[in-house]
Protein backbone atom coordinates (compact mmCIF):
# COMPACT_ATOMS: atom_id res chain seq x y z
CA UNK A 1 0.00 0.00 0.00
CA UNK A 2 1.40 3.38 -1.00
CA UNK A 3 1.39 6.03 1.72
CA UNK A 4 0.20 9.42 0.52
CA UNK A 5 1.73 12.62 1.89
CA UNK A 6 -0.55 14.52 4.25
CA UNK A 7 1.14 17.73 3.18
CA UNK A 8 4.04 18.58 0.86
CA UNK A 9 6.76 20.34 2.88
CA UNK A 10 9.35 20.51 0.11
CA UNK A 11 9.87 19.26 -3.43
CA UNK A 12 13.39 18.79 -4.78
CA UNK A 13 13.74 19.39 -8.50
CA UNK A 14 16.62 18.22 -10.63
CA UNK A 15 17.58 17.65 -14.24
CA UNK A 16 19.78 14.70 -15.24
CA UNK A 17 21.25 13.84 -18.61
CA UNK A 18 23.28 10.86 -19.79
CA UNK A 19 22.77 8.64 -16.74
CA UNK A 20 25.53 7.13 -14.64
CA UNK A 21 28.06 6.82 -17.47
CA UNK A 22 29.28 10.28 -18.37
CA UNK A 23 26.10 12.08 -17.43
CA UNK A 24 25.41 15.09 -15.27
CA UNK A 25 22.81 16.26 -12.82
CA UNK A 26 21.83 19.66 -11.53
CA UNK A 27 19.36 20.85 -8.93
CA UNK A 28 16.90 23.50 -10.05
CA UNK A 29 18.39 26.06 -7.65
CA UNK A 30 21.95 25.42 -8.84
CA UNK A 31 23.15 24.31 -5.38
CA UNK A 32 24.06 20.86 -6.74
CA UNK A 33 25.85 20.33 -10.03
CA UNK A 34 27.55 16.97 -10.44
CA UNK A 35 29.22 14.89 -13.11
CA UNK A 36 28.21 11.24 -13.09
CA UNK A 37 30.32 8.17 -13.77
CA UNK A 38 30.11 4.51 -12.77
CA UNK A 39 31.63 3.27 -9.51
CA UNK A 40 35.24 2.20 -9.99
CA UNK A 41 35.52 3.75 -13.45
CA UNK A 42 38.28 6.14 -12.40
CA UNK A 43 36.50 8.88 -14.33
CA UNK A 44 35.75 12.19 -12.62
CA UNK A 45 32.40 12.53 -10.96
CA UNK A 46 30.18 10.77 -8.50
CA UNK A 47 27.61 8.02 -8.83
CA UNK A 48 24.02 7.52 -7.68
CA UNK A 49 25.07 5.22 -4.83
CA UNK A 50 27.32 7.91 -3.33
CA UNK A 51 24.53 10.47 -3.61
CA UNK A 52 22.09 8.06 -1.95
CA UNK A 53 24.57 7.37 0.87
CA UNK A 54 24.96 11.07 1.64
CA UNK A 55 21.23 11.73 1.31
CA UNK A 56 20.21 8.85 3.58
CA UNK A 57 22.79 9.65 6.27
CA UNK A 58 21.94 13.37 6.30
CA UNK A 59 18.23 12.58 6.47
CA UNK A 60 18.78 10.07 9.29
CA UNK A 61 20.68 12.65 11.35
CA UNK A 62 17.77 15.03 10.79
CA UNK A 63 15.33 12.35 11.95
CA UNK A 64 17.37 11.79 15.12
CA UNK A 65 17.31 15.53 15.83
CA UNK A 66 13.55 15.62 15.23
CA UNK A 67 12.72 12.77 17.62
CA UNK A 68 15.32 13.50 20.31
CA UNK A 69 13.25 16.03 22.29
CA UNK A 70 10.28 13.65 22.34
CA UNK A 71 12.33 10.89 23.97
CA UNK A 72 14.45 13.16 26.19
CA UNK A 73 17.77 12.40 24.48
CA UNK A 74 20.17 15.09 23.27
CA UNK A 75 21.84 14.42 19.93
CA UNK A 76 25.59 15.02 20.33
CA UNK A 77 27.07 17.96 18.40
CA UNK A 78 29.59 15.58 16.83
CA UNK A 79 27.04 13.02 15.63
CA UNK A 80 28.27 11.29 12.48
CA UNK A 81 27.20 8.53 10.11
CA UNK A 82 29.43 6.51 7.83
CA UNK A 83 27.13 5.20 5.12
CA UNK A 84 27.79 2.29 2.79
CA UNK A 85 25.47 1.76 -0.17
CA UNK A 86 26.20 -1.44 -2.06
CA UNK A 87 25.01 -2.13 -5.59
CA UNK A 88 24.54 -5.62 -6.95
CA UNK A 89 22.40 -8.05 -8.90
CA UNK A 90 19.23 -9.54 -7.44
CA UNK A 91 16.82 -12.26 -8.53
CA UNK A 92 19.58 -14.35 -10.10
CA UNK A 93 20.87 -11.42 -12.13
CA UNK A 94 17.48 -10.39 -13.52
CA UNK A 95 17.51 -7.03 -11.73
CA UNK A 96 19.74 -4.79 -9.63
CA UNK A 97 19.32 -3.57 -6.09
CA UNK A 98 21.07 -1.80 -3.27
CA UNK A 99 21.86 -2.60 0.35
CA UNK A 100 22.59 0.02 3.00
CA UNK A 101 24.68 0.06 6.16
CA UNK A 102 24.63 3.11 8.41
CA UNK A 103 27.39 3.17 11.06
CA UNK A 104 26.05 5.73 13.52
CA UNK A 105 28.38 7.49 15.97
CA UNK A 106 26.72 9.11 19.00
CA UNK A 107 29.57 10.05 21.37
CA UNK A 108 28.63 10.70 24.97
CA UNK A 109 25.35 8.78 25.00
CA UNK A 110 24.94 5.53 26.88
CA UNK A 111 23.99 2.37 25.02
CA UNK A 112 20.31 2.55 25.98
CA UNK A 113 20.03 6.17 24.78
CA UNK A 114 21.78 5.34 21.51
CA UNK A 115 19.50 2.40 20.83
CA UNK A 116 16.32 4.33 21.66
CA UNK A 117 17.37 7.30 19.52
CA UNK A 118 18.33 5.20 16.49
CA UNK A 119 15.28 2.94 16.64
CA UNK A 120 12.91 5.89 17.04
CA UNK A 121 14.56 7.84 14.21
CA UNK A 122 14.41 4.77 11.95
CA UNK A 123 10.61 4.79 12.29
CA UNK A 124 10.23 8.40 11.11
CA UNK A 125 13.14 8.92 8.68
CA UNK A 126 11.79 9.38 5.13
CA UNK A 127 14.62 7.31 3.63
CA UNK A 128 14.04 4.50 6.15
CA UNK A 129 10.34 4.53 5.33
CA UNK A 130 11.06 4.54 1.59
CA UNK A 131 13.42 1.57 1.81
CA UNK A 132 11.63 -0.50 4.47
CA UNK A 133 10.65 -3.91 3.13
CA UNK A 134 12.46 -3.36 -0.15
CA UNK A 135 16.10 -2.65 0.70
CA UNK A 136 18.32 -4.37 3.23
CA UNK A 137 19.22 -1.69 5.81
CA UNK A 138 21.66 -2.38 8.63
CA UNK A 139 21.96 0.11 11.47
CA UNK A 140 25.25 -0.24 13.36
CA UNK A 141 25.56 1.89 16.47
CA UNK A 142 29.09 2.89 17.45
Amino acid sequence: MVKQLDKVLYTAQSHTTGGRDGGAGQSSDGALDVKLNPPGSGKPGTNPEQLFAIGYSACFIGAMKAVAPKINVKVPEDVAIDANVSLGPTDGGKAYGIAVKLAISLPGLDDAQKKLLVETAHQVCPYSNATRGNVEVELAIA
